[in-house]
């Protein structure tokens, strides 16, 4: 064969990488790069001349005005102030029933799981795991792509456990967000090896579905090897189309000239459980799979450029390179929310086009009053927006409905979010430091983008809308967001939370500079923010919205707020991620980034949202070095907790590994199901 420059084996599989020497602190870059393709590095994608926050304060005042007289009116808008407020006592007790006292914030270079006194832990799954027959061996050096697709993948992310009545069987769901060659492989000798690795990397994206047992609630899972319901979804299974944009010539290549079965599902961040037992599942950070020309205002938008990708996919399937005649549409059939049944192992995973198209972290479910489910989705890009769907169709509550109520994610209205603060527009500092009435809150509005299959956007059709939705809403002029990741709902209370990560580039030189929604420049810390539907009505078109926490350590870090809870007694918590809810509606953070920003292992933190413990951040584990913690599963009445542990080591190198999580077994050992290398896992933590 004829060996060309990119088939060469190099030492290792990651090149330069551009964001060496630009992360804060501890920050790996290879994280940066293997996650999401240096996005930091490129040019931040939104450069759309929508109005900036600030230019339309005045003009948001003045309708405030109006909203007022709404109100006397007897419209159902709630106003920023009201949404801090706590509910009756009668909601419940902020309590839950995982009682533990925080853990001391972990230092960064520590390679262990650390949980509260009281708590034990074990690993449910681990990359590498057969889930079809114990024959199917877990050999690093010698893997196969036929094997990994018959094996748990790698970095875990999105996690929930689907029980049955008993709690003693249950379905673990896992999406798999990334590979890390360097410290999952030797390095490659031939273009075969490298080829091989390439392939197994394909192979070990997507997600899993295995099946769980054990002998009681209260318990720890075991799972089943060679369960019919065990299933692995990678980067080439075919997948469906539905909604608006199914079948539209955006989406058409020369191996699916219909434009409805697109093979793969990519980058999948976080997700959601639907209320009829489906699981939705993010696909974030898709540019960096796909090589486009890069010259059209769609691919700068997203981030798509002409050049190597990170893992060279290009070179051993012609899909990849959007350059090749046929494949110009490729990178349209990624950057979806993606429905998949647990229980039917046969059944296609579903691209929801009524949802749009972006770099989705995930979706997150709730029916509303009248029957109607809202989806609520954040777009993680520096600049970007908040989204919600509302379904058509309602919601029917039974199994014999099920099929209908899978349909209810195809139909029905995309939104975007426009929020307005209520404080003078002098008085957001970009410190941190509150404004006159004591909060960063307002109001806001959710724009329409397509209603029942219907462009509400001048100049976009409808599949226009919906493949290149950021354009869309640029046009609409949505709220520029610090990366809003998880949105979710609260189960007991309805309240809505939105995850903004962090946004270094914030009152940067050209960049927007702090706003109500976003009130601190070069936010390297993130924040959360807490969303109160008008009406508490999922179908309503207003909303108020206050900020619940402003992150970060408040020994070392001004501009802190914790919901007015005293600042010293917080545990500190940079970087929001994942969130999750106990039964008692209390909220639960995984964090991404803080060995960058505070010095940290990552962590999962309680946060109370009601009575005089509302927004206490209380550290409840750490996870190992190099790692993030994400997809949490509280089960607080079963005294259990589930996190995925995310690229435990990620600044190793095969032979030189930074974690040996979770076998810690010798170096390179291989033997009984372990292996001397970090493994991405899901683990369990639950009451001794």
């Amino acid at each position: 064969m004829t060996t060309t420059p990119h088939d060469r084996p190099a030492p290792a599989l990651l090149p330069v990488l551009p964001m060496a020497g630009r992360t804060a602190g501890g920050r790996s870059p290879v994280t940066c790069h293997l996650r999401c393709g240096d996005a930091c590095a490129q040019p931040v994608p939104n450069t759309s001349a929508n109005p900036y926050f600030r230019d339309v304060a005045d003009a948001a005042l003045s309708r405030r005005s109006v909203l007022a007289g709404a109100l006397v009116a007897g419209a159902a808008v709630v106003v920023g102030s009201a949404v801090g407020a706590a509910p009756p006592a009668a909601a419940h007790d902020g309590r839950g029933r995982l009682p533990f006292r925080p853990i001391a914030p972990v230092p960064a270079t520590t390679d262990a799981l650390t949980v509260p006194a009281g708590y034990r832990w074990s690993p449910v799954v681990r990359w590498g795991d057969p889930l079809f027959a114990t024959t199917d061996a877990f050999d690093p050096a010698t893997l196969t792509p036929e094997v990994a697709e018959r094996l748990v993948g790698y970095n875990c992310d999105y996690v929930d456990v689907l029980e049955d009545a008993r709690g003693r069987d249950a379905l673990l769901v896992v999406n798999h967000e990334y590979t890390n060659e360097a410290i999952m492989f030797p390095p490659a000798t031939t273009p075969a090896e490298l080829e091989r690795q390439r392939r197994v990397g394909m192979a070990s994206h997507g997600m899993s579905v295995v099946a769980l047992r054990r002998d009681r609630a209260g318990r720890p899972w075991t799972y089943r090897v060679g369960a019919r319901e065990n299933r692995r979804v990678t980067a080439s299974t075919p997948c469906t189309f539905d909604g608006p944009a199914a079948g539209s010539p955006l989406l058409r290549t020369v191996d699916d000239p219909a434009g409805t079965t697109p093979l793969g599902t990519l980058n999948n961040c976080a997700g959601g459980t639907t209320p009829w037992g489906t699981v939705l599942s993010g696909e974030e950070n898709v540019h960096q799979y796909l090589r486009t020309a890069g010259t059209s205002a769609a691919d700068r938008r997203y981030g798509f450029a002409d050049k190597e990708t990170t893992r060279g996919w290009e070179h051993v399937d012609p899909r990849f390179d959007a350059r090749t005649p046929g494949y110009e549409n490729e990178p349209h059939r990624f950057g979806w929310v993606v429905e998949v049944d647990p229980r039917d192992p046969a059944a296609p995973p579903v691209k929801h086009t009524a949802l749009g198209r972006f770099k989705h972290e995930g979706a997150n479910v709730l029916v509303g009053p009248t029957g109607h489910v809202a989806a609520y989705m954040g777009d993680d890009e520096r600049f970007d927006y908040l989204y919600k769907f509302v379904s058509r169709e309602r919601y029917r509550r039974g199994d014999r409905h099920r099929d209908h109520n899978k349909r209810l994610l195809a139909a029905g209205t995309l939104y975007v979010a426009r929020f307005d603060g209520d404080s003078p527009v002098e008085e957001i500092t970009g410190t941190g430091a509150l404004p006159s009435d004591g909060a960063f809150d307002g109001t806001g509005e959710w724009v329409p983008l397509v209603v029942d299959g219907v462009s509400q956007v001048a100049g976009f059709a409808t599949d226009e809308v919906l493949v290149h939705t950021r354009l869309a809403a640029d046009a609409v002029g949505a709220t520029r967001m610090d990366r809003p990741e998880d949105v979710e709902p609260n189960p007991v209370t309805g309240r809505v939370y939105v995850a903004c990560t962090n946004n270094t580039d914030r009152g940067a030189a050209g960049r927007e500079g702090a706003t109500e929604p976003n009130p601190r420049t070069a936010n390297r810390h993130g924040h959360v923010i807490e969303l109160t539907e008008s009406g508490e009505d999922v179908t309503a078109t207003t909303f108020g919205w206050s900020i619940l926490l402003l992150c970060g350590d408040p020994a070392t870090t001004s501009g802190t707020y914790f919901a007015g809870f005293p600042p010293a007694k917080v545990s500190p918590i940079s970087c929001p991620d994942n969130l999750a809810f106990d039964s008692a509606g209390d909220l639960w953070i995984s964090t991404d980034g803080q060995p960058g920003t505070v010095g940290y292992c990552d962590g999962l933190f309680k946060v109370p949202l009601t009575g005089r413990e509302r927004g206490r951040v209380q550290q409840f584990l750490a996870v190992p070095r190099g790692a993030e913690t994400c997809g949490p599963v509280v089960r607080d009445r079963d005294g259990m907790v589930l996190v995925a542990v995310q690229h435990p080591g990620e600044d190793g190198r095969w032979g030189a590994q930074q974690s040996y999580f979770p076998d810690y077994v010798a170096p390179g050992a291989l033997g009984g199901g372990r292996w001397g290398g970090p493994r991405p896992s899901v683990v369990q933590v639950w009451r001794a």
